[in-house]
Formats: C-alpha cells, sequence, structure tokens
C-alpha cells in the first residue's frame, strides 16, 4: 500500500480557509503582518474559543511593561487604530473572530505606523478570562456589541451580569470600562446590568459623554443615518479612588 501523503500543517490549513473568505488586499495584509501582530493562543474545541492552560506574557509580547487596554469585537479595527495611536504610552489588545475584518485591521495598523496593538483570534469573554490575571487591565472597551434584538437571543448579549463580574475581577484599581450602541433597548439592557453590578460604578450616574478619542465608526454612521441615538457608558471598579 503506497504510503499516505504528509498532511498539511494546521497553519497551512487554516490560511487556506481564511484566505477564501478574503479580497486580495487583505490576503496580502496576512501574509504581510500576521506573524508580527497575531498572538496565537492554544484553543479548545472550536477555533474561535481558548483552552484552559492558554497563557500570554503581554510584557514579552510587546517587549515592555504598560498598561494594558482591551478591546472586544475590534471590527476592522476603526475605533481601534486610532485611539491606540492616541495612546502610545498602553498597550492595545483587540480580540476579534471574523478573519478579513482582522486582516483589514492589520492593513490599518501597519498604515498607521504604530507597535502597541496586537489581535488575537479568539472568543473575547474566554480570552479576557484566560488570558489576563486579574487587575491587569486598565481599560475595556466594547463599542457597538451585537444587539441580538430578538428576545429569545438576548442570552447572547455580551454584556450581562456574569460578564460583568468577569470585567470588575480583570480591571486594576482605577479601570474604566467604556462602551457604546445605537441600540435604545441594549443600552437600557447594559445600565440594567451594570449599574447594579457589584464591584462597579456608573463614572456620570448614568449615560456618559461621548467619548472624544472614539471615531465616528461606519457602525455609527449608520445608526445616525437611521436616526438612532448613539448612548455612551463608562463604569469604573468600585474599590477605586475618584479621580
Amino acid at each position: 500500500m503506497d504510503p499516505q501523503p504528509p498532511r498539511p500543517h494546521r497553519d497551512v490549513v487554516s490560511f487556506v480557509r481564511r484566505s477564501t473568505r478574503m479580497n486580495e488586499s487583505q490576503r496580502n495584509a496576512w501574509e504581510r503582518h500576521a506573524d508580527r501582530l497575531l498572538v496565537e493562543v492554544p484553543h479548545a474545541e472550536l477555533s474561535t474559543s481558548v483552552a484552559d492552560d492558554a497563557h500570554v506574557d503581554w510584557a514579552a509580547t510587546f517587549g515592555r511593561t504598560a498598561p494594558l487596554i482591551v478591546e472586544i469585537g475590534s471590527g476592522t479595527g476603526d475605533s481601534l487604530v486610532p485611539m491606540a495611536a492616541d495612546r502610545p504610552e498602553s498597550d492595545v489588545v483587540a480580540f476579534e473572530v471574523f478573519e478579513p475584518a482582522v486582516a483589514s485591521t492589520l492593513s490599518r495598523i501597519n498604515r498607521a505606523g504604530i507597535d502597541n496593538v496586537r489581535i488575537v483570534v479568539s472568543d473575547g469573554t474566554q480570552g479576557l478570562a484566560k488570558l489576563f490575571d486579574d487587575g491587569a487591565i486598565s481599560e475595556l472597551w466594547t463599542f457597538f456589541a451585537d444587539p441580538w434584538h430578538k428576545k429569545r437571543h438576548h442570552k447572547r448579549r455580551l454584556v450581562d451580569t456574569d460578564f460583568a463580574a468577569l470585567v470588575t475581577a480583570k480591571l486594576a484599581p482605577g479601570g474604566l470600562w467604556r462602551l457604546a450602541t445605537d441600540w435604545e433597548d441594549y443600552a437600557l439592557w447594559m445600565r440594567e446590568h451594570l449599574d447594579a453590578a457589584p464591584g462597579l460604578v456608573n463614572v456620570h450616574g448614568g449615560w456618559a459623554p461621548r467619548l472624544e478619542a472614539r471615531p465616528v465608526t461606519k457602525f455609527e454612521a449608520r445608526g445616525l443615518a437611521a436616526g438612532r441615538r448613539i448612548f455612551d457608558l463608562t463604569y469604573r471598579r468600585a474599590d477605586a479612588a475618584q479621580a
């Protein structure tokens, strides 16, 4: 019997799979910048899951010790890249599972000429729980997360009581959680869960003023064009000294 040909390396298989979903520009960006800007983590049963024993030395990854900011759901980097460029003293870890969007982000990072961003192609909630020590994060950004409109899908919403407890554990003293959405029902849902969350304080006692550092993304522009209001929120760990 003829010997079986060797199976392609998992990374090769993965790239072939993802490259079929990308345009040429995205494929080129991935090939050129992924080695430097993506952080590979071991997966569990799903390609976007994070293994229980996964670990990242962020100081070694960035080559310095600096305040850590995390964004969950960075999309194509519309907010991520300019906001990271405005915070050169901090290192930013972004979680995004849609690989073509990640490829576009890699291109944006390269064009911006910044080196304080790394991307993890994994579930953000699992990554937050497993890849960061408690008290390690100075800020968390969750902008325009999927609102999951149908009531039967509300359990899929990122923001809930359990996630609030996780965020509180991972925030450093004085750490901030910044949120934004253009859907009023989701905004009210956030207030319902977070205003009552042990360990968190609503910094403004209600809706926050729009964060000037956050650029208008295509999602925000779409909401504004449809006549929807943009809701911003900011929470701080309750044990932190007041600014």
